[in-house]
């Protein structure tokens, strides 16, 4: 292959479309300029916001919205110093939420860093504890490097990558030859024999299904192995519509609800095999820690080694999740399971626990919600109270329908999550769910939504409080300090900021708002007003 003069960011630029990424996101400085021009130059679409953590989100819920088999990591793009800085948030999350992102940032040459120090530290420094690896171009070699990062951003349990760019390197002429991405095949190790066998001998098996689940697009090879053996589901709240959770088999996502807790636990303490795929713990409360019997068989398939010390394994399976259950699936004979009826009476016991209220509450505004909008509506939902009963509550029925920070539970992430979707599949119906704290960390990203015509919807549950913090206040008989503010128009804003904002007192008028909004071309804000403390004893 010939070598062509190009600049650094192009052959940057390149590879990432041969990763096939779409879109990038960020806000742009002096030193980032070239990256630009060369994103443009091979047609992926630079998207502004307001500030760079609703970037890497909008980002994420972009990655989200792809077809299963043709997701390319996500791009965020910072300046040096404070962009890198404000960033540092969202490439957390995406670390512990398995999320592949690359992180284009601009830094000086090596040779101006001894005598200038304006907006300058070590940026490496700073995000190496955060991301899976980060690396510093240099000319000549900045092809071979994008491979690298690459790879490592998907790679076994996906995550964030960063590429910190030099000016001399971006704008200076490079005659990489641009050769094709190298291919990438997973292995399967371990004893599939050994997990069939236990699967045959178990009267009682249960299957814990997570995030590397998700990724790895598993949710019809999980559908049919439970329907075929007919292994109850339970999945972590990132896996989510993994199985339809209207399926009888499934009973939704755990780990954040000490109410759910009390009637999961109980059932995966009877199980005598538990078949975990693609679970990872770190999205799981205190009481998750060695949540099964002593004397269970527990088989872990697992794109990575574990190495969280939260609970034991009999038998661990490192390779592709979907390679590994088909060996399984291809052996194991069907046999009946849990005479007793147990997964069915634990799943009525939860639908009755989280049943709608008959008074206005943040219930009512999920059940109210969940009925009129479409089936194939796609929900976002902030951290905070409002997030885990809405969790609890919310029937999914495919993945990748149900985003949130799961592992990090940071909150701001909803409504760019949300607008990230939407932008990356915009005949989706997209409803984000955030508490009023939450939406007025991001309220710039608001005219993000109207520059895109985006019409979302935006639930936001006004209580005036950090509720959840509130309630852990109250909890542990401490004063209340630092959880209660006074109220903001949220109406008014929306309204000023090109979208349409309503104030929702009752369940008819919030059906009606929320009919209407989908067929507007702007955003609408449905500012639901709650009493405080309305979370108590939901879940």
């Amino acid at each position: 292959m010939t070598p062509s003069i190009q600049t650094g960011a192009a052959v940057i630029a390149a590879k990432l479309k041969q990763a096939g990424c779409r879109k990038a996101f960020g806000i742009p400085g002096g030193e980032v300029l070239a990256i630009l021009d060369g994103l443009d130059s091979v047609g992926i679409e630079f998207h502004l916001t307001k500030h760079e953590n609703a970037a890497g989100f909008m980002a994420e819920g972009a990655w989200h919205a792809e077809p299963p088999g043709s997701r390319a990591p996500g791009v965020l793009v910072a300046t040096i110093g404070p962009g890198v800085a404000n960033a540092v948030n969202v490439i957390a999350n995406a670390m512990q939420d398995r999320v592949p992102l690359i992180f284009l940032t601009g830094c000086v040459d090596a040779s101006e860093v001894e005598t200038y120090t304006h907006q300058v530290f070590d940026h490496q420094a700073l995000l190496r504890p955060v991301v899976k690896a980060t690396f510093r171009a240099s000319a000549g070699t900045v092809g071979v490097m994008m491979e690298k990062a690459l790879a490592i951003a998907m790679e076994g349990q996906p995550g964030p990558v960063h590429i910190d760019v030099p000016i001399g390197v971006a704008e200076g002429e490079s005659d990489e030859p641009l050769r094709d991405l190298p291919a990438h095949t997973i292995a399967v190790s371990g004893n599939v024999g050994a997990a069939v066998e236990a699967l045959s001998k178990a009267q009682r098996p249960l299957l814990i299904a997570g995030v590397d689940a998700v990724n790895e697009d598993l949710g019809p090879l999980l559908s049919g192995f439970c329907d075929e053996y007919q292994i109850p589901l339970v999945t972590t709240y990132k896996g989510k519509g993994l199985v339809d959770e209207r399926n009888p088999l499934v009973l939704g996502g755990h780990g954040l609800s000490p109410k759910s807790d009390k009637y999961v636990l109980p059932l995966i303490e009877q199980s005598d095999c538990i078949l975990l795929v693609g679970y990872d713990p770190i999205e799981m409360r205190i009481g998750w820690r060695n949540p099964w019997d002593e004397q269970a068989v527990v088989i872990d398939v697992t794109p990575v080694l574990r190495t969280h010390g939260m609970h034991r394994t009999s038998l661990t399976l490192v390779g592709s999740l979907g390679a590994t259950l088909t060996g399984i699936q291809s052996q194991l004979i069907h046999h009946a399971t849990w005479p007793g009826g147990e997964p069915a009476a634990t799943r009525n016991a939860l639908r009755t626990a989280f049943a709608v209220p008959e008074t206005w509450g943040p219930g009512q505004v999920f059940g109210t919600l969940e009925k009129c909008l479409p089936d194939d509506i796609v929900i976002t939902a902030d951290s905070g109270a409002h997030r885990i009963l809405l969790s609890q509550m919310w029937e999914s029925r495919h993945p990748h329908a149900f985003l949130q920070s799961s592992a990090l539970c940071t909150m701001g992430c909803a409504v760019p999550l949300a607008a990230g979707y939407k932008l990356a599949k915009p005949a989706s119906p997209v409803c984000a769910f955030v508490g009023d704290a939450g939406l007025e960390m991001g309220l710039g990203e608001l005219a993000t939504i109207r520059d895109l015509n985006q019409p979302l919807l935006i639930c936001v549950l006004v209580d005036e409080s950090l509720a959840l913090i509130e309630l852990k206040q109250r909890n542990t008989q401490r004063k209340n300090l630092g959880v209660d503010f006074p109220g903001t128009d949220f109406v008014g804003i929306a309204n000023a900021m090109g979208g349409h904002g309503v104030w929702i007192d009752d369940p008819e008028s919030l059906k009606r708002e929320a009919t209407t909004a989908l067929t507007r071309d702007t955003y609408t804000l449905l500012a639901c007003r709650i009493s405080r403390r309305a979370y108590d004893g939901t879940f």
